[in-house]
């Protein structure tokens, strides 16, 4: 699929009617998700509508938005007004339909884009790999038998297999960062509070941002911008932000670029290094940094997700336990009884570690860390190796993301393809390294992603072996 900014500059000068491009995106969906399983619903009547409106905007001769008839697709947490919102479970399919469009949504229509479906996740947005007991696993395009990651793995499965050029995803530990990561895709999570999750259904309120995947940072950067501006019906969004602006993406000169080691460099693989020191070597980074709040960021993410998270579904596992998926309901009940103390001293913990990351950028613009500890493993895999050490595949993938979420950073992940061939003969998978830039400094990350797109460093692939 042409990407993004390619769509919309056709339809606004009449190359490609909406009506037309929302009809081959329906064909390759036809065509693939079937084996992919990156849908669990679709907007069909609702797409050909907005479509309709877009090409009658032309006819009129009136000026179209920035997105006019681009295809996108979200994370099934978000509301869809008529629609009932799952967040991936069972146990939600006989909730009330929503009342309104999730302000993410409504923003994005308001821009011209055309919505098509929602797209598969885990369960309440809890775990790493999109192996959804209700729904069934998200396959990775590149390698079908592996992981898309999580917990929106149906959205960037669906940009990398070229379903969609662009989605909405949401990250509370590394949903968004993961799958990116594992699907070999652009994503960002932007500062705590940028973005509104008005609509979003909720998993960890502290944690929880609303993020984007797409397969140029050019349309990652054309999304993000769409989405800004403060919400009153989310407290947390605006508060602090800036007055939204549109995003350059020209790389500063004398750009301060580090690379963390530490808890970063313990937990990655060799091909996780790797991809770190070509960024790094690309970006001119000098700075060899350890940020020694990081272990404690994760314990506290870890203590913050399963209370607030335990929290919000305590009524709800007391009365519908079996409906609830086995991968994440008992860890949901762990959660609800952690004592108040733990909190506490994660909250602690969390602010601690917070004012250790900002002295980091007094010498740096941007650090660079890997995004997963290994590439994509295969579906229903209980362990993951790293460095001779074998985890808990769901537990450890976040394992160099949570740090960053716990204290709210901006970060672009980036996918790099390793040179060269498996012993089986395929092809390497991709793997991310995320971009972390200081509180409200998107530009930074997405600018440093757009050089490395340019120079080839980072970019998306469409997948080698067709889906069947």
């Amino acid at each position: 699929m042409a990407s993004a900014a390619q769509i919309a500059a056709e339809v606004r000068d009449g190359t490609r009617s909406a009506a037309e491009v929302l009809e081959h995106a329906r064909a390759r969906i036809a065509a693939q998700d079937p084996h992919l399983n990156c849908f669990v619903g679709h907007t069909w009547e609702r797409a050909h509508a907005e479509a309709a409106a877009i090409d009658a905007l032309r006819a009129r001769g009136t000026a179209l938005p920035p997105l006019a008839g681009v295809p996108y697709a979200v994370k099934d947490l978000f509301d869809i007004a008529g629609r009932v919102t799952q967040a991936g479970g069972a146990v939600n399919a006989a909730n009330v339909p929503a009342a309104r469009d999730a302000a993410a949504i409504s923003r994005l229509r308001a821009a011209g884009a055309v919505l098509l479906g929602t797209l598969n996740m885990d369960e309440h947005a809890y775990g790493f790999t999109t192996e959804n007991t209700y729904y069934g696993a998200t396959r990775n395009p590149h390698a079908p038998d592996r992981i898309a990651g999580g917990s929106s793995g149906g959205s960037a499965a669906a940009v990398a297999a070229g379903l969609v050029p662009m989605t909405l995803g949401s990250d509370t530990n590394g949903s968004v960062r993961v799958p990116a990561s594992l699907c070999g895709v652009f994503g960002i999570k932007p500062t705590y509070g940028r973005l509104s999750r008005c609509g979003v259904f909720p998993f960890v309120h502290s944690l929880d941002h609303v993020g984007a995947f797409a397969g140029t940072v050019v349309d990652l950067a054309l999304l993000y911008d769409v989405l800004q501006g403060a919400d009153p019906d989310d407290p947390a969004c605006g508060q602090r932000a800036p007055e939204p602006t549109a995003t350059r993406l020209n790389l500063p000169a004398g750009l301060r670029v580090g690379i963390l080691s530490g808890w970063f460099e313990k937990w990655a693989d060799t091909a996780a290094r790797s991809a770190v020191q070509r960024v790094g070597a690309a970006l001119g980074a000098t700075v060899i940094l350890d940020w020694v709040g990081a272990e404690a960021a994760r314990a506290a993410a870890f203590i913050i997700t399963g209370a607030e998270g335990g929290a919000l579904h305590a009524r709800g596992l007391q009365e519908r336990y079996a409906e609830y998926e086995p991968l994440s309901r008992d860890r949901l009940i762990a959660g609800h009884l952690i004592p108040a103390g733990w909190v506490i001293r994660a909250q602690n913990l969390r602010r601690a570690a917070y004012r250790q990351a900002l002295e980091l950028f007094r010498d740096v613009d941007l650090l660079l860390a890997p995004a997963t500890p290994v590439s994509a493993p295969l579906i229903g895999a209980e362990t993951i190796a790293v460095n001779g050490q074998k985890l808990p595949s769901r537990a450890s993938l976040g394992l160099l993301t949570q740090p960053v979420s716990c204290i709210g950073l901006p970060v672009c992940t980036v996918p790099v393809w390793p040179d060269g061939v498996s012993e089986a003969g395929e092809s390497l998978l991709p793997i991310g390294v995320q971009l972390i830039a200081a509180p409200w400094r998107e530009d930074r990350c997405l600018a440093a992603a757009q050089y490395l797109e340019q120079t080839g460093v980072c970019r998306t692939r469409a997948p080698v072996r067709a889906a069947t």
